[in-house]
């Protein structure tokens, strides 16, 4: 069976054909359970043959860990700065709160609680970012579509699947192209810079954790800092810290700058992040005009659980087949 890709070029695979766009409103119902099984991720076939099972499927420039796993790393420079900045300014955070406005402090329980909360909170979040960064976010086995292996599908007649032509591989549904991972990714919400990779069906929940600890750490480090000014104002910065009061000032307002830019932003991504997976869409699913317009309604909340295994603990393993089923 002869048919075309997405550029209309001759080729041995197939397209799946859809009325209207590419997403209807039932492939929540349908997205996973018509997968063919050969499409899974651990058959690779890049090199002309299948990937043993249980294979993780590696980057363009990933760095075998030993054995048969790979770790998934994307050698990009700019996400590479964007991350390394991400561990910098929050590891500057702890500095300013711990030797800046704790440790100093007279109030023993004050400096105890706030310094464990923020503490933990903080190592959360760079465990969830070195999760979301480390971790294989849904990449389609890559360079499959071969005459011999559309072969191998026995399809049925009239049975089509699409084919990226960037790096050769079937398309699953919903599954968009990367430029910077140079994959295709199931349910790929987008790349972001800040921690090196594509957010997609496989590491969102890692995402989603790593923004709610972001926007807790920020908000807890300003409020932090309010109550640090307007106690050495009032002790007129007598004994306030171990720094001079001109060095404690400017390192205060750089981590309050930094806390509103990080709440902002972190804010916004985690109540985006919420709104996608309780209505089962990415954002590279829709245009822009729909994801202003369509604002935040949460349907049902229990949602999270069900649909993404949400959960505080960054360190569990996930079964990420069932992560996003209905």
């Amino acid at each position: 069976m002869l048919v075309q890709d997405v550029n209309n070029t001759p080729c041995f695979c197939e397209e799946r054909t859809y009325s209207g766009r590419m997403q209807s409103s039932n492939h929540r119902l349908r997205d996973m359970d018509q997968h063919h099984p050969l499409l899974s991720a651990g058959a690779d076939v890049e090199t002309g043959s299948l990937a043993a099972a249980g294979v993780m499927v590696g980057g363009p420039h990933a760095c075998h860990a030993g054995g048969n796993r790979t770790l998934w790393f994307i050698q990009d420079s700019c996400g590479m700065v964007c991350a390394g900045m991400t561990w910098f300014l929050v590891l500057y955070a702890e500095f300013v709160v711990n030797f800046v406005m704790l440790l100093p402090s007279k109030n023993f329980w004050y400096s105890l609680l706030n310094g464990a909360t923020f503490n933990s909170l903080a190592v959360l979040a760079l465990a969830s970012h070195l999760r979301t960064m480390l971790s294989d976010p849904g990449a389609v086995p890559k360079g499959n579509a071969t005459k011999e292996y559309m072969e191998s599908l026995q399809l049925k007649p009239g049975e089509v699947i699409y084919k990226c032509p960037k790096c050769c591989s079937i398309k699953p549904e919903r599954a968009h192209h990367c430029s910077i991972c140079k994959r295709c990714i199931r349910k790929m919400d987008h790349h972001c810079p800040w921690v090196n990779n594509c957010v997609g069906e496989k590491n969102q929940r890692f995402f989603v954790l790593f923004t709610m600890y972001i926007s807790l750490i920020s908000a807890h480090a300003l409020g932090l800092s309010g109550m640090h000014f307007f106690t050495c104002i009032k002790v007129q910065w007598n004994e306030c810290s171990d720094f001079s009061p001109g060095v404690s000032v400017l390192l205060l307002i750089f981590l309050c700058l930094e806390a509103i830019l990080f709440l902002t932003f972190t804010a916004v991504m985690f109540g985006t992040q919420l709104h996608s997976i309780c209505n089962d869409e990415t954002t590279a699913d829709l245009p822009p005009c729909v994801l202003i317009k369509k604002g935040f309604h949460f349907n049902n909340f229990g949602c999270l659980k069900d649909r993404m295994s949400l959960s505080l603990n960054c360190f569990t393993r996930t079964q990420c087949s069932s992560t996003w089923k209905t």
